[in-house]
């Protein structure tokens, strides 16, 4: 999607520069005066779009996903010295490690839209976290059960940033905010890999291993 910004020019008083980047067909006029985004067919003034309701939920919901990245942070840290196997404790470890990226990712988008970061306390979220640390109490340390359902409360996890994410991606891209939308798809991308990577890991044989425990 091509996006253009551009000032009101006045021709008495204003200096005008354009610029154009051939790689991304994007035009940006600068002047002194109030600019406009264009975005398709339609042209907004930057402060009407910035107190509109949908940029207003889009802030919103990047508050809720920004919160829920810091509580996952800690949650990961549990589950990995409650897991049994080293290869859950590792995909776990590298997956704190990623989400660290993730919340820097997302103080970029921030940045990118002119907002400042902050946390909007995610109920979602926290009751996820606390099925999980259900699980560790209700399962045998050491065993190959909680490992097995330990993989389901992460995935729990992933699902839910991944229906997050590629909302905001999709709103991104329809204010015109491609930038940000790039950000948000990779760590769609990344978590949906995470997802994938556990799957893998319980299919492999934790599961089976767990069918097997009396």
């Amino acid at each position: 999607m091509a996006t253009k910004t551009s000032d009101t020019k006045d021709n008495s008083t204003n200096s005008t520069t354009t610029s154009t980047g051939a790689a991304t067909g994007t035009a940006t006029t600068t002047t002194s005066a109030k600019k406009t985004t264009s975005v398709d067919n339609a042209t907004v003034k930057e402060d009407d779009m910035k107190s509109s309701p949908l940029h207003k939920f889009f802030v919103s919901a990047l508050k809720d996903i920004y919160y829920a990245e810091n509580a996952i942070i800690d949650a990961l840290e549990t589950m990995q010295n409650a897991a049994t196997t080293e290869e859950l404790k590792e995909a776990f470890e590298d997956h704190q490690l990623q989400t660290r990226k993730h919340v820097s990712r997302l103080e970029k988008v921030f940045k990118l839209i002119d907002e400042t970061p902050e946390k909007k306390e995610c109920e979602a979220i926290k009751g996820i976290i606390k099925e999980g640390e259900e699980i560790i109490k209700s399962t045998e340390d050491g065993s190959m059960t909680r490992d097995a359902a330990l993989i389901i409360a992460a995935q729990k996890v992933e699902h839910y940033e991944i229906a997050s994410y590629g909302g905001l991606a999709q709103l991104a891209i329809t204010m015109g905010h491609d930038k940000a939308a790039d950000l948000l798809e990779r760590t769609l991308q990344e978590e949906e890999d995470t997802d994938y990577e556990l799957t893998e890991i319980a299919e492999t044989y934790i599961n089976f291993d767990a069918e097997q425990e009396d």
